[in-house]
Formats: structure tokens, C-alpha cells, sequence
């Protein structure tokens, strides 16, 4: 999958930690209910708002910010290690999906419960609603993030 938009260089760790309280389960409802609402939006690369299209991390940066005022980095590189790292029965909504190919995260989504996330995939489509357990998805190396 191509089209997250991926750091140019390197940034430190702590840059990459929220500089903000855990999200309550409300703030965390909001933003998997406001992912929900922008599915068919554009894909676009470098995009980060509806009017725009989004990448996969314009797309995440906006809704948090939307929803719970909070800044989320604006590329994968920086969503893979932002937050805590959570193991999969942990999920909850609102939380990250973020996948990697040999180490390199290259696409992340929000969790919306029931095993589906919300992204914005590629150039030519628009954001949507997939399973983690669908055939492709499921042999992505995936990590999961709590803001």
C-alpha cells in the first residue's frame, strides 16, 4: 500500500509521546463515530481534510483533532510509536491500527470496534470501512496504539 505520508527524516522519541491526558472512553466513542462518518471521502495523498481528501494519516491527525483536541503525528512513521503500545484484546475504539513492512510502518487506521477500522487506503479510492481479519489484512504485521 502506498500513499501514507512517511517522515523525510527521523524524530526524536519524545516528540513522538501524546502530550495530552488519556482519552476518556467518550473522547474515544467520538472519534471511531466521526472516523464512521467520513467513510467515501477522497483519497488523497498529502490530504487532511474532507473538503481536501485524506491520506491515511491526514485522515487520523484530523479526527483527533476534531474530536478530542488532540494533535496526532502527521505521518505513520510517527503513529507507530506514538502512544502505548496495546495487544489486540485490549482494543478498544478509537484506538490505532498501524501496519509495517520490514520495520517501516507504511499505513495506519482507526479502530471502530467489532475488528473493523476505518483508512484511507490509496490513490483512486476513498476512506473505508475493512475488517483486520479479511484476507489481506490479516497477513499485514500490524501493531496497535493507544493515544
Amino acid at each position: 500500500l502506498g500513499g501514507c505520508s512517511t517522515p523525510r527524516s527521523p524524530s526524536s522519541a519524545a516528540s513522538r509521546a501524546p502530550a495530552h491526558a488519556p482519552l476518556t472512553d467518550e473522547q474515544a466513542h467520538d472519534i471511531a463515530f466521526h472516523a464512521l462518518g467520513l467513510v467515501g471521502t477522497p483519497y488523497r495523498y498529502g490530504g487532511n481534510t474532507p473538503a481536501s481528501g485524506f491520506d491515511c494519516s491526514g485522515l487520523i491527525s484530523y479526527v483527533y483533532q476534531q474530536r478530542a483536541g488532540v494533535v496526532a503525528p502527521r505521518t505513520t512513521g510517527g503513529l507507530i510509536d506514538w502512544g502505548t503500545s496495546i495487544p489486540a484484546p485490549s482494543l478498544r475504539t478509537g484506538d490505532l491500527v498501524v501496519f509495517a513492512q520490514n520495520g517501516r510502518a507504511n499505513h495506519a487506521g482507526i479502530y471502530v470496534g467489532e475488528g473493523r477500522f476505518v483508512h484511507a487506503p490509496s490513490t483512486g479510492g476513498t476512506v473505508r470501512l475493512d475488517r483486520l481479519n479479511s484476507s489481506y489484512w490479516a497477513k499485514q504485521q500490524v501493531t496497535y496504539r493507544r493515544p
